[in-house]
């Protein structure tokens, strides 16, 4: 009997604590996006007269979207913990991301451990998929310039034709860094079976913990943001050292981040999880592999076998993850070594002093010209 009680005492608080979540959430999507949108809207003057300025000021506001998205996930206790190469360095460089993809948690976990790591949240741009563009974040993503891309034999070619022309115009005149993509174009679980299916049709690897990739929508990349092509791979105008130790700052791509999420247990993360924190306190993994793009082929053949390799490679260090809990360290080491990733709280909680005292201002607003009007 009191072993019963217990369990429902318990369960009766995490149902109050997701609802406590679920209202602080709300209230806080009410007041952050409209107020982003309006700055928008009432900054288009300056668009017009200093783009660059009002893409600079858009930024940090986008950045701190992104951090109230964080936040939600690490007042839960959900943190992230870092392997691999050094990333922040790279911040100022322009650099392809991929990504292995097993939930929406994906993005909320990149959007956390991307936030000490300079100006790269708020230069960054995202590919998702299009149903994205229809969620309470989407109107933000579309001001930022974000890609929607539509899944399906019946939109591909179409849709590699509109990432193309979307990179031309909009890429560098907002003075994009970094590009994040999901090359595997869907969650492990939806294309797991299709991409054992099609592996052993054509004696290709096995893969469990990652789905082979698609090769459309990275090639577009590399061929539109790459530098000058030599000998089908990107030129040599991309530094082969790392950012530390160069100060030289190349045109177009420089670098491609390789990005491996491994979730505790094998046990992925949804966005619902992380709005209503009703998993336990968890740390994400995060093992990051950098290679400067000269080492990266363009066309077809070459790069697919590029790519698959990452993907193996992926495999494999998510199958040693599972296994012992860590990375494997990298060659020449004996012992991976991680960091963890943390917030500042007094930045989080300037953040969101900032959101509810302008939402309160354009509500006041909006509320005296409603007066005069009516």
């Amino acid at each position: 009997m009191a072993q019963l009680l217990e369990g429902a005492r318990n369960l009766g608080w995490v149902l109050l604590n997701s609802f406590l979540r679920f209202i602080f959430v709300f209230i806080n999507n009410c007041v952050a996006i409209p107020s982003y949108c309006l700055y928008c809207i009432l900054l288009q003057p300056l668009r017009v007269m200093d783009s660059r300025t009002f893409w600079l000021i858009e930024g940090i506001m986008f950045k701190w979207m992104l951090a109230m998205v964080s936040q939600w996930g690490w007042v839960a206790g959900y943190t992230v913990m870092e392997w691999g190469d050094d990333v922040r360095p790279l911040s100022e460089e322009e650099a392809m991301v991929i990504v292995n993809h097993q939930a929406t948690g994906d993005v909320c976990t990149l959007m956390m451990c991307l936030q000490d790591k300079g100006t790269v949240v708020r230069k960054m741009m995202w590919l998702m998929d299009h149903v994205f563009k229809y969620t309470n974040f989407g109107l933000v993503s579309l001001i930022h310039g974000d890609f929607f891309i539509r899944q399906g034999k019946a939109y591909r070619d179409k849709q590699l034709i509109y990432l193309k022309d979307h990179l031309d115009r909009y890429y560098h005149s907002r003075d994009r860094k970094w590009i994040v993509l999901f090359p595997e174009g869907g969650f492990l679980r939806k294309r797991r079976e299709t991409s054992q299916a099609f592996a052993k049709k054509n004696s290709l690897p096995h893969l469990t913990h990652v789905t082979l990739p698609r090769l459309g929508a990275t090639q577009v990349i590399l061929k539109t943001l790459g530098p000058q092509q030599e000998n089908g791979c990107l030129g040599t105008e991309a530094s082969t050292l790392h950012p530390s130790q160069s100060g030289s700052k190349a045109k177009g791509l420089q670098w491609v981040v390789d990005v491996t999420i491994a979730y505790s247990k094998a046990r992925p993360m949804d966005i619902q999880t992380w709005i209503f924190g009703y998993r336990p306190p968890t740390v994400t993994h995060v093992h990051y592999r950098v290679y400067p793009i000269k080492e990266v082929p363009v066309e077809t053949k070459p790069l697919t076998d590029w790519l698959y390799q990452r993907f193996v490679e992926k495999e494999d260090l998510l199958a040693h993850f599972y296994q012992t809990g860590a990375f494997p360290p990298p060659k020449g080491q004996k012992e991976a070594v991680s960091r963890a990733m943390t917030l500042d709280p007094v930045q989080l909680c300037v953040i969101q002093f900032l959101a509810f005292a302008s939402g309160y201002l354009w509500y006041s607003v909006l509320q005296y010209l409603y007066c005069c009007l009516f």
